[in-house]
């Protein structure tokens, strides 16, 4: 049975995968109706009627790895470099019958290229929901506390 341990190594894990470059397995972590959510606006509630930063399925998101991972992607000469600080996650929502799970983390997080180095502050809000004896995402949603400032090109996941 999934608890809340369970949901919070899960959000650990995806975490650690991610800073080092596991893009397939990181993938692996989605459901295949999963959408990773980064909006534009202060408490935005629809990611199709009102514009975002990303809003990407499980199609996009494997376009995306494919290009990192790509070695004929120029745009990626150094490789980006990411790490992931992340506060306890909180979970907000664990119906263990049900297969649901929802929680929220405050993060820092560091992005870096050759001798770029970007910093970003937010929240990621995870659902998650039972598949077997595992957890998937339903959807990744990450505010950024600067979410109308102007940014440059996010190369990876946050």
């Amino acid at each position: 049975m999934i608890d809340e341990k369970a949901v919070t190594d899960f959000i650990y894990r995806e975490a650690e995968l991610l800073d080092t470059m596991q893009w397939q397995s990181w993938l692996d972590l989605f459901h295949p109706e999963g959408r990773y959510w980064m909006p534009l606006e202060w408490q935005q509630q629809d990611p199709v009627l009102q514009p975002s930063l990303m809003y990407e399925d499980l199609l996009l998101l494997k376009v995306r790895v494919e290009r990192l991972a790509g070695e004929r992607t120029f745009s990626q000469k150094p490789k980006s470099r990411c790490h992931h600080l992340l506060q306890a996650p909180r979970i907000i929502a664990c119906d263990a019958a049900a297969g649901v799970f929802r929680a929220r983390t405050s993060y820092i997080y560091t992005e870096t290229r050759g001798d770029l180095l970007e910093r970003y502050s937010g929240w990621a809000s995870h659902d998650l929901v039972q598949v077997g004896d595992g957890l998937k995402i339903k959807l990744k949603r990450v505010d950024l506390v600067n979410f109308d400032a102007p940014f440059g090109n996010i190369q990876l996941f946050m």
